[in-house]
């Protein structure tokens, strides 16, 4: 037996299985629980029948079952063997059967007992993919119904076993504590400038590390292929120094040569984050990390997971660091500052909350479970996640309105691609698994149509449509618009009017494209993949369709639909032929009702204002003056008004339906109204509109937040010894010249007659000397004009 680090937690781990049958197993990176635990079950007679090895990765799951299968002399394929999609190497001898995580869900769903499987292994559970959260749920909805004797071990390396133990029934925690090795960080003395070219620098780092080393292999952590193809072109070719390309497209074989120890020369390996967990690598003694990683993420608009580029957290960055110290003590570069390291979050988002359910909610669907929290997710969904999802399923056919499966539904979550693509799949037939293959693993397309991207996939798709094939039967004959558009219904699109290239979906998203790009004129198109804005995705990929088509297509979909909006200056009454949020034809509705068409009027008074004419002004102010003193009346602001306008403003419009009627329409009787009659008696108590002077003259009252106010001319108010008062408060008095300039204000005409006025009389006297201008107002008598002649 190799001396691994595991070994010394085995004799533990066993124990543990034997009391409970369950275990979580932490281990760091290096101590070899992939490869050890499956044969030392075996080796110990704890595993009866299939053990189940769960990898993450295709490429760790085949070299996970070659280094078992290697320690065993034989084969893959006898003792252990691996199964994956499009590739399988088992036998009826195989007791350890290393699968991916897709494989497992679809071997639970087709032997809800796992008959013949004794133990199943959650390898690198720290990643928290969606398959593997949804692969332990089903494992331990069948343990706990069917199989009580079912083995369950989760093995991870930087993952918080507690919660994971308690998910298993308080099942106990095994820790390897390792032997890795040191290793040296450095950083960048500064950090990068944000325009900086990301390949050359992540190629200057290299050259940086292999000149600054003098031994070891190189592995360099990058987020894609394409990131990886960029860094190879930008590496100088040195005596020596050999550059290999691992990313999960590649053929196996290429991948083996990347993996195989190189003596004769000094291996710089750019590699996706498929090396990050599950391998060792030999001979690597230097990482250089690009500090980015590939996440999924869910498009709101295709409600489709689609790839984004990251930086990396934490927990990524030292996971790849200790890359370097497996086997001997190492190196790791980092491509970001020092001072950089606080701004990283410290654990990826699991991805059940992060990225597109649909696949889940399928899965579900098929195992019978409504609600995902009678299963045992260590986080569960999002309820509002899982709605949108069964939504999407719902327009493909493959859930009825009760939210239960459908005989198509049953058809496509048989197919081993997502659901939209099992369902173009299903009708469309062979003929469409070129393209099922391309849109299932192909994301970040930038302006390109389906047909040119087709033209240049690269040979992993081209084979695996080829396999795709092979599973359905021929369908209709279909063009690549018209498949697009059964994988998309609601992506399809139709411009909307003006000069802008820009687009509202049957889902009533929107879409944009610049003037000069190769959509700018298209009609109608389904888009394959946007930039994932919510507000307006910008389109990368898509393909133009002819309305034609979309009748053939969606005919059943498409209704009649009667529709009474404001459209910014008038009612609108119209019925439209629309599919789903698209009009394809619209003609006047001049049958609207009355009701239908006054709720869209006050939708356009909401949107316009009320505007109120200076009778319903002063009102409205009256009435907010009094109701700030206590008065219990109805409120009359704007904002009120606007809300409640269906109650009180909703009877005066039957015959009002644009923005100019409504302009010359007069308020104050519907405001009237709304007082009542008792609320005007109250309101004309309280805050009355007007003031009467000494003479008899009514003059209006204007309210504001300042308090009531009047302005008059001051012979008009000439013996006035008690001040007016009005909503609880003193009358602001604006005293006006006799040519009706303002002269004073005051709000105590008793103070202002014997205090300011004298001086006030002493200029307006040589002013205005054909006015009387008394020694003594407050016993004055008011006067309405000029002094009468004697």
């Amino acid at each position: 037996m190799a001396d691994l680090p595991i070994n010394d937690a085995l004799p533990a781990l066993l124990d543990a299985l034997r009391a409970r049958s369950m275990a979580v197993l932490q281990a760091p990176p290096g101590a070899g629980k992939t490869t050890r635990v499956p044969l030392a079950l075996l080796e110990a007679g704890l595993a009866p029948g299939r053990t189940i090895l769960l990898e993450p990765r295709r490429l760790a799951a085949r070299a996970a079952a070659m280094r078992m299968a290697e320690t065993l002399g034989e084969p893959v394929g006898q003792t252990i063997g691996y199964r994956m999609r499009g590739d399988t190497k088992v036998s009826k001898t195989t007791r350890i059967e290393v699968v991916t995580e897709g494989i497992l869900t679809r071997m639970i769903q087709s032997d809800p007992e796992l008959a013949g499987v004794g133990t199943v292994i959650f390898d690198e559970f720290h990643e928290r993919s969606l398959q593997a959260d949804l692969g332990l749920a089903l494992t331990l909805e069948v343990r706990g119904a069917l199989r009580e004797d079912l083995q369950i071990i989760v093995m991870s390396a930087t993952l918080d076993a507690e919660p994971v133990a308690a998910l298993l029934g308080d099942a106990p925690v095994i820790t390897s504590e390792g032997r890795s090795h040191p290793v040296e960080t450095r950083w960048l003395e500064h950090p990068l400038p944000r325009d900086h070219d990301f390949a050359r620098e992540t190629a200057r780092l290299v050259e940086r590390a292999l000149g600054d080393t003098a031994e070891g292999d190189v592995l360099v952590f990058l987020a894609g292929a394409g990131d990886v193809h960029r860094v190879a072109g930008l590496i100088p070719t040195a005596p020596g120094i050999v550059v290999h390309m691992l990313y999960g497209a590649m053929k196996p074989a290429d991948q083996d040569r990347a993996l195989a120890p190189d003596t004769a020369a000094r291996k710089v390996i750019l590699s996706t984050a498929i090396a990050e967990t599950s391998l060792t690598i030999p001979g690597v003694r230097v990482v250089v990390d690009a500090g980015r990683a590939r996440r999924a993420r869910v498009d709101p608009g295709t409600m489709m997971g689609r790839l984004v580029t990251e930086r990396v957290t934490r927990a990524e960055a030292e996971q790849r660091r200790g890359r370097a110290g497996r086997e001997a003590p190492g190196v790791a570069y980092r491509l970001w500052a020092r001072a950089e390291e606080g701004a990283l979050a410290t654990f990826p988002d699991p991805e059940i909350r992060s990225t597109d359910l649909t696949g889940l909610a399928l899965d579900l669907a098929v195992w019978g479970a409504k609600d995902a929290r009678d299963l045992a997710f260590l986080d569960p969904p999002r309820d509002s996640d899982l709605e949108a999802a069964r939504g999407v399923l719902a327009r493909l056919g493959a859930l009825d309105r009760a939210g239960s499966l459908t005989d198509h539904g049953r058809a496509i979550a048989a197919l081993p691609v997502h659901p939209r693509i099992g369902h173009m799949l299903s009708i469309a037939g062979a003929a469409a698994a070129p393209l099922a293959a391309y849109l299932d693993r192909s994301r970040g397309a930038r302006e390109e149509d389906l047909e040119t991207a087709l033209r240049h996939a690269p040979p992993d798709i081209r084979r695996e449509g080829k396999r795709l094939a092979k599973l359905v039967s021929e369908g209709a004959a279909y063009d690549i618009a018209e498949q697009a558009a059964l994988a998309f219904p609601d992506r399809v699109a139709r411009r909307r009017p003006g000069e802008a290239p820009r687009w509202v979906t049957v889902g009533g998203t929107g879409l944009k494209a610049e003037r000069g790009s190769r959509f700018a004129q298209a009609e109608w198109l389904v888009a394959t993949d946007t930039d994932g804005d919510p507000r307006e995705a910008r389109l990368r990929q898509a393909e133009a369709l002819d309305e034609s088509a979309v009748r053939r297509l969606f005919g059943d979909q498409i209704t009649w639909e009667e529709s009474v909006r404001w459209n910014g200056t008038r009612v609108q009454a119209m019925r439209c032929e629309v599919l789903g949020a698209v009009v394809l034809k619209e003609a006047p509705w001049a049958e609207a009702s009355v009701e239908r068409c006054v709720a869209a009027m006050i939708e356009g008074i909401r949107q316009i204002g009320l505007s109120p004419g200076p009778p319903a002004a002063r009102l409205m102010a009256r009435v907010e003056a009094a109701r700030a003193e206590g008065l219990d009346l109805p409120a009359m602001d704007e904002a009120s008004l606007l809300d409640e306008a269906e109650d009180w403003l909703g009877p005066y419009l039957a015959d009002i339906r644009t923005a100019d009627a409504f302009d010359k329409f007069d308020l104050l009787p519907a405001l009237q109204a709304r007082l009542g009659y008792a609320g005007q008696q109250a309101l004309d108590a309280h805050a009355p509109s007007h003031y009467t002077t000494p003479l008899g003259r009514r003059v209006p009252i204007e309210y504001s937040d300042a308090g009531p106010e009047v302005a008059l001319k001051l012979q008009e108010v000439l013996g006035v010894t008690t001040h007016p008062r009005a909503a609880g408060k003193p009358i602001r008095f604006s005293l006006l010249s006799p040519a009706g300039r303002p002269i004073q204000v005051t709000m105590d005409l008793p103070s202002f007659w014997t205090g300011a006025y004298g001086d006030l009389r002493k200029d307006m006297r040589g002013r205005y000397p054909k006015h009387d201008w008394p020694e003594d107002p407050a016993n004055a008598r008011p006067q309405a004009g000029a002094k009468r002649r004697t």
